[in-house]
């Protein structure tokens, strides 16, 4: 790094060209690249054994406490960084029919996990922030979502949260998109924040799907843009294409990927947000299922889609509800097979 400031480029051959010149002699990265030895010399003049003791030592001494004591809960009800999730029930529990769908959020092409579930610094004025202020929490301690994610209660507020999403159900008056985390709860058409959408559903029990264009839940691998959207409710996601690893993350947590076939978007079927939807079929490696959209005119369309469970695997643990209910339930057979095997012998 320092040679290349040296040089002041980085194109060039950073072992063979010339860094500089001095009293006309051409100086090369071996010329002031220091020796084994000399390293050495320089540590064992600098660096002294006792100069770690003074650090670490004390951290291991045993030393009574007797200063006035405070209060911090980290796990349990009032901990905003540790909460046993609720992967059991809620949202998760249940049967899920895949019937009356109705759509969080119509997105565009090239949704990245960041988009689905944001690991920034938490703000005042977002939905998270406004929690953790009722938790008690400072806003100096706020940190960021990706801390918190051990808290299922921040990282829901974090789903969508990202304030650069385009929800493509949300418009203005010119029916240009509006920026944000924004979403319109149906049937009333109300547009509000995503979190408030999304617990308007809950509170309903409404079973939600999201719509999307090429490339869903691209970037880096992040669990809670699966996580996020399964516990909102969301049962299936619609799109022209889906990142590799987000769309075994969501079969993971029990969402169904299903992928349009060529030549059909959500542009190319009008779709405005305030239909219903229906998945038909029986879910198999590659089937080809059937999305029947129900308009608000009454009318009804019937659009094949490919459903992206390419294993069986994946169709077991999807059915299942994801891979802890998939885990839970090979646990408990294989204890019931144990315990008849005693009760024989």
């Amino acid at each position: 790094m320092v040679a290349y400031a040296i040089a002041g480029t980085i194109r060039f051959d950073i072992e063979n060209d010339v860094l500089g010149v001095f009293q006309g002699r051409e100086i090369r990265l071996k010329d002031i690249w220091p020796s084994d030895d000399e390293i050495d010399r320089v540590a064992k003049a600098a660096v002294k054994p006792e100069q770690f003791r003074a650090v670490y030592e004390p951290m291991f001494t045993i030393q009574a406490d007797n200063g006035a004591k405070e209060k911090h809960c980290t796990t349990g009800a009032q901990s905003t960084y540790i909460r046993r999730p609720p992967y059991w029930e809620g949202a998760l529990a249940g049967e899920r029919t895949l019937r009356g769908m109705r759509p969080l959020a119509i997105l565009p092409d090239n949704i990245t996990t960041d988009h689905l579930s944001p690991s920034n610094a938490i703000m005042m004025d977002s939905a998270a922030g406004e929690y953790l202020h009722k938790m008690g929490l400072p806003e100096e301690d706020f940190n960021s979502y990706a801390t918190h994610r051990g808290d299922h209660l921040t990282a829901q507020r974090a789903t969508f949260a990202n304030p650069k999403l385009f929800n493509e159900m949300v418009v203005d008056n010119n029916g240009k998109v509006r920026q944000g985390s924004l979403a319109r709860v149906e049937p009333e058409g109300k547009t509000m924040r995503m979190w408030e959408a999304i617990e308007t559903y809950m509170e309903r029990k409404q079973p939600l799907i999201i719509i999307a264009g090429a490339d869903y839940g691209q970037g880096s691998s992040r669990d809670w843009a699966a996580k996020g959207v399964r516990l909102a409710g969301v049962e299936a996601i619609v799109a022209e294409g889906f990142e590799r690893i987000h769309r075994t993350n969501l079969i993971g947590m029990g969402v169904l990927p299903l992928e349009f076939l060529p030549g059909t978007t959500r542009l190319t079927l009008g779709l405005d947000g305030t239909e219903t939807y229906d998945v038909i079929g029986t879910r198999k490696p590659g089937a080809e299922l059937m999305l029947h959209i129900y308009r608000q005119t009454g009318a009804r369309t019937e659009v094949p889609v490919s459903c992206r469970l390419d294993t069986a695997e994946e169709v077991s643990i999807y059915e299942a509800g994801g891979v802890l209910q998939r885990f839970a339930q090979d646990f408990l057979a294989k204890n019931s097979e144990q315990k008849e095997l005693e009760a024989q012998v």
